[in-house]
């Protein structure tokens, strides 16, 4: 499993929606995550412990 960086929520990597960022691969619970966290990388990068709970998680 791996942490979706925008909400803090498990997602299997199998099934989730994925960017590339400095050569990392980030994976995401939703398409709503994936496109905040696309907008803003580097915010979330950085905090690396998700929170905004867009997706109730």
């Amino acid at each position: 499993m791996e942490k979706d960086p925008t909400c803090g929520m498990e997602v299997d990597p199998a099934t989730a929606q994925k960017s590339k960022y400095k050569e990392k691969t980030y994976y995401f619970c939703c398409p709503t995550c994936k496109e905040v966290f696309d907008k803003e990388p580097e915010k979330y990068v950085k905090e690396e412990s998700g929170g905004s709970s867009c997706c109730g998680g």
